[in-house]
């Protein structure tokens, strides 16, 4: 129950079912080319955010307030007094989008949360974790290596056809794989569990990869794909995320070197996900998207809430917003021939729609919108996202932390309790051609708890 449902206003989200979807199959390689079937699940601590941030808000929710009740009821607890009682323009900016959007935000959230109570859903249990246990922690040297591979040689010209390479080899090692000169690509029909770098990561099925930063993406251009719908999550900057040092973070114009018009296809989706800066969504619709020749279509609102429906900051808080903006375009290239014939077949996108999910405890890790933006692509839609922590199956994905989220640190793996154990030698060399390994894969995902 991935989506939850769908409604004129949006739609709710399971954000945890989302990503277990793509590991209902699964094999971990092991030395020796030895294979065994595993349950991999994403860690459902992750995701029980039990109650709001502030504790003005929690008693009220503890009393069975509802989200009109906390608009009303919220009062902030006691701040000094500014020094000057001017707001500056980015503050007025802010108020003035807030002012524009509340109305839009209050009713769609409040529209959907009663819908998925309705369905047993956001009625603050968790159907399966009892206990709240310690978030999961690695710590993720990605990026580091991403600056240390900047002295290795690019991919001259006569090695550009061979810039993809497989993920497990014929005898199932990894040894060979390049990830910071060459997309890899997981091309079985199910998740794999391997070695890289000396850690073990969950590759989905279906994805390809490159981990790297600006500097080395040409392996992605020379990749040869153009894809219907790009996503990305930039790291903006900002000044407490400096002072914090949290994650490196990237200025507004640095954006632009971005080969989008390399890499979308002509009237391709083009989904960029927002801080709540004025100045930043500005960026993107008046300067990045026309930059590249996108039109903006619409701006949609993911909305954050804990598992009993309440938004994770009041609506109103002069801190942090319980929302993030969506900015959605279409890619027109000017010397397309066939951008107008498909661009009378697109799907119109709907302006101010609403996701409304439990968002994650683990920082920058945003919910999957593989199944919401389904409508409006075609049925063989080729996709990619730029930016990634993480991977999607049948996705591509590039950024210098892409495997972050799919360290096994994340996940509970577990052998399976079909009895199928290690995989024979002889048909482990080739499942991938063998319908007995894959029929075998299949019954072992049923015992998987979807």
């Amino acid at each position: 129950m991935s989506v939850v449902l769908v409604n004129t206003q949006g739609c709710v989200l399971d954000a945890r079912s989302l990503i277990d979807k793509g590991y209902l199959q699964c094999i971990q390689v092991r030395e020796n080319n030895q294979k065994s079937h595993v349950n991999c699940r994403f860690k459902g601590q992750c995701f029980q955010i039990l109650k709001s941030h502030l504790d003005a808000i929690a008693s009220v929710a503890a009393d069975g307030g509802n989200i009109e009740t906390l608009q009303k009821t919220d009062k902030p607890t006691k701040k000094r007094k500014r020094k000057h009682s001017e707001l500056n323009q980015g503050e007025i900016d802010s108020q003035a989008f807030h002012k524009k959007i509340r109305s839009v935000v209050l009713e769609g959230t409040k529209s959907l949360v009663d819908s998925a109570r309705s369905l047993g859903y956001l009625n603050g249990t968790s159907t399966t974790d009892t206990v709240k246990e310690p978030l999961p922690s690695q710590e993720c040297s990605l990026a580091a290596l991403c600056e240390m591979a900047k002295e290795l040689p690019l991919v001259d010209d006569e090695q550009q056809e061979e810039c993809a390479q497989p993920l497990v080899a014929a005898d199932g090692s990894t040894s060979h794989v390049d990830l910071f000169s060459r997309v890899t690509e997981n091309r079985a029909d199910w998740a794999t569990v391997v070695t890289l770098m000396g850690e073990e990561y969950v590759i989905p099925p279906h994805t390809a990869f490159l981990l790297s930063d600006f500097t080395k993406i040409q392996p992605l251009v020379h990749y040869g794909r153009r894809f219907d719908l790009i996503v990305m999550d930039p790291p903006w900057e900002n000044k407490s995320v400096k002072r914090s040092r949290r994650y490196s973070c990237l200025p507004s114009s640095q954006l632009k070197r971005l080969p989008i018009p390399l890499l979308a296809s002509p009237n391709g989706l083009v989904v960029t996900w927002v801080t709540n800066r004025p100045s930043h969504l500005r960026f993107v619709r008046d300067e990045l998207y026309p930059h590249w020749g996108v039109e903006v279509v619409a701006e949609w609102l993911w909305i954050k809430v804990t598992t009993s429906g309440e938004f994770v900051f009041p609506l109103d808080s002069h801190h942090k917003k319980p929302y993030e903006v969506l900015v959605l375009g279409r890619f027109r290239p000017s010397s397309d021939n066939e951008t107008s014939s498909s661009k009378a077949s697109e799907v119109p996108v709907e302006d101010q729609r609403l996701i409304v999910s439990v968002p994650s405890a683990l920082h920058s890790q945003k919910p999957s919108l593989s199944e919401v933006l389904k409508p409006y692509l075609g049925a063989e839609a080729k996709c990619l996202e730029l930016f990634a922590r993480s991977l999607l199956p049948g996705w591509t994905s590039w950024g210098n932390e892409v495997l972050k989220f799919q360290h096994t640190s994340y996940f509970t793996v577990t052998p399976t309790d079909d009895g199928a154990g290690v995989l024979e030698d002889e048909a482990a060399e080739d499942c991938t051609d063998n319908p007995t390994v894959t029929q075998r894969l299949s019954s072992s995902a049923e015992s998987v708890d979807k």
